[in-house]
This record gives C-alpha cells, sequence and structure tokens, in this order.
C-alpha cells in the first residue's frame, strides 16, 4: 500500500517535471525565434569592442568558427589577414541576413551540438550571446572534437550596463512585460578536455539611435515571442523612455570567458 508520503513525493516530482518540461518547452520556443526578427537584430544589435575580440581569439588562430553567428555581429570583430572565418548559424532567417551582409564568409547550418565540420580543423570556436541557449554535455565535447589541440573555446556576451540609471529602467520595463532568457551562463559547466576558464570584462559604449535601440530590444527573443499587441504596447513605452532621455549612446560590459583544449 502507497503511504501518503509516497503519493506526495510522486506529486512533486511529477509537477516538476511537468514546470522543467514547460521550461524547456519556452526555451526552444525563445531559442527558435531570432529568424523572424532578423533584420531588426542587424540593425539594433551591438558590435563587439576589438579589446574583446583580441581577448577571446589569438592572432595566430587560422581557423575559426563562429557559433551561433547570427548576423555576423562577431564575426565582423573577428576579421584579420589570413584568417578564415567560417559561421554555424542554426536559424534560416539569419544566415539569409548573414549572406546579405557578409557575402564572403562561408555560413553553414549547424547548432553547438552538431558542428557540421570535420575533427581538429579550427583554432578557436566562439560562441556569442547563445552559449545560454546550448547543452554543455554535448556542446562540449562537440567543440573539442572540431578544434586542433592548444585550440581554445571563447564565450563571450554583451549586456546592457545598468549601472547607468536611464539603462536600468530601461531593464525593468523589460523584465514587466517578459523574463528574459535564464542568467546561468553554463560557464561553470564546459570542463575537461579544456582548461580552466578565464574570464574578462570590458565596459564600453556603441553610438546608438532611439531607432537602433528601439531595433535593440525588438530583438530579444522574450519581446519577439510576446503577443503582437502586447509588444506593441512595450514599444511604445520604450519609446516614450527614450524620448524623454534623449541617450544617443548604449552603455555595455562586454563579458568574455575562454578556455584553452
Amino acid at each position: 500500500m502507497t503511504s501518503a508520503n509516497e503519493q506526495g513525493d510522486r506529486g512533486g516530482r511529477g509537477q516538476r517535471e511537468r514546470r522543467e518540461r514547460q521550461e524547456q518547452r519556452e526555451r526552444s520556443r525563445q531559442a527558435g525565434s531570432f529568424g523572424a526578427a532578423a533584420g531588426a537584430y542587424e540593425r539594433g544589435r551591438p558590435p563587439y569592442p576589438p579589446a574583446a575580440s583580441a581577448w577571446l581569439v589569438p592572432d595566430a588562430a587560422r581557423t575559426v568558427v563562429d557559433l551561433g553567428a547570427g548576423t555576423g555581429k562577431l564575426t565582423r570583430a573577428l576579421r584579420a589577414p589570413g584568417r578564415e572565418l567560417v559561421a554555424v548559424e542554426p536559424s534560416d532567417g539569419m544566415r539569409a541576413e548573414f549572406a546579405r551582409v557578409l557575402p564572403g564568409i562561408r555560413a553553414l547550418a549547424g547548432t553547438a551540438e552538431a558542428i557540421p565540420l570535420p575533427d581538429a580543423s579550427a583554432d578557436a570556436v566562439v560562441c556569442a550571446q547563445a552559449w545560454h541557449w546550448v547543452d554543455p554535455a554535448r556542446a562540449v565535447p562537440e567543440a573539442a572534437r572540431v578544434l586542433r589541440p592548444g585550440g581554445r573555446l571563447a564565450l563571450v556576451w554583451n549586456s546592457r550596463d545598468e549601472s547607468v540609471p536611464w539603462v536600468a529602467e530601461l531593464g525593468r520595463l523589460l523584465r514587466e512585460y517578459a523574463a528574459a532568457p535564464t542568467e546561468d551562463r553554463q560557464t561553470d559547466r564546459v570542463g575537461a578536455p579544456f582548461g580552466p576558464v578565464e574570464r574578462r570584462d570590458f565596459r564600453w559604449r556603441h553610438p546608438m539611435s532611439v531607432p537602433e535601440i528601439v531595433d535593440m530590444v525588438a530583438s530579444r527573443s522574450y519581446v519577439i515571442t510576446l503577443d503582437p499587441a502586447v509588444r506593441a504596447g512595450l514599444l511604445d513605452r520604450v519609446r516614450a523612455l527614450l524620448a524623454a532621455e534623449r541617450p544617443g549612446e548604449m552603455p555595455y560590459v562586454t563579458e568574455c570567458h575562454r578556455a584553452e583544449r
């Protein structure tokens, strides 16, 4: 006979499993949403500061893979004489925009868990704004497979600097409408065969017009997936905030991580 405690434990596990499945479905929906907003992503997302890209990828790297390349914001920062860049991006819409803005760089359909490249074919694998979407249990060995011995895995995020009051207000407004994706960067789950993960942050400011900031907001996964009427209301409030502040630039913190194979 099953005790009340055992039934309660089963019920609790069932609720947790249902909640986890629901959260995973929502994460998958958000992760797959970017293709519909590729133009806004290209117009509104910032580049990466040269100091950050230089810290992420060594000068000697000849073949560099950009995982989850999107529209090539980081790819552009990694260009160097004699270096081959290969973009890997799962979204058809994002790859189409990438091909439009960077027609001379190879862009392949693929994911961090299934990189369409041979073993030991790259000196560096970089992932910008995307490692929090991946399954590290599969993506870590896949990156290691593609890298040559001594190669580097580099992970990077541009984040708005909310130490600036109007930027903090923008963040509060966004959180009022929708929860952002998980804050877990998953950098602590890199592990073997990589060595210790190093981190460095870079603070900088990017000139942006009001329409570009609105596009930046509109290109967030949790905004793309809002009900259209709700999204329109949010963007109207963003425009009102920007009209009052008239910022002209966006302060950023670029968070960089790297590990050697």
